[in-house]
């Protein structure tokens, strides 16, 4: 499988184990990350990136936001989370957003990536990718 964030990722979606693909995509950030004196003192540009792998509820959907996982609330979940201070490490960011995630019980796994946009000059990004899933 390639690592481009963007590619539409198969095993998330899944029509014979009955799972939606619900995903966020560059959601562009201002956070307070890093080990680096610099890090603590001035935010930094973020990208997240997640995709959740939802178990469908196999009635109909009734056209209702409430029979479905809002990515508004994965959004708002995220923000909240890094508006919560410092964190010295992406892996903790990338930690507390898949176990934020994995609060919502429809969610059966979630992938997340975060990406440190202004650290290495040479590079458009540096950072983590993790896989977490329930039980």
């Amino acid at each position: 499988m390639d690592n481009n964030p963007r590619q539409l990722v198969s095993e998330y979606a899944d029509a014979t184990h009955g799972l939606r693909h619900v995903f966020v995509r560059d959601l562009a950030l201002i956070a307070m990350v890093g080990i680096y004196e610099h890090e603590k003192r001035h935010p930094q540009r973020i990208l997240v990136n997640i995709d959740c792998a939802v178990k469908e509820q196999g009635g109909a959907l009734e056209d209702d936001i409430k029979n479905v996982v809002s990515y508004e609330k994965v959004v708002k979940n995220v923000k909240a989370i890094v508006q919560d201070g410092h964190v010295n490490l992406v892996e903790t960011l990338a930690e507390k957003i898949a176990d934020k995630v994995l609060k919502n019980r429809a969610i059966k796994r979630v992938r997340v990536r975060v990406e440190k946009l202004d650290i290495i000059p040479e590079a458009s990004s540096v950072g983590i990718e993790i896989e977490r899933a329930r039980g």
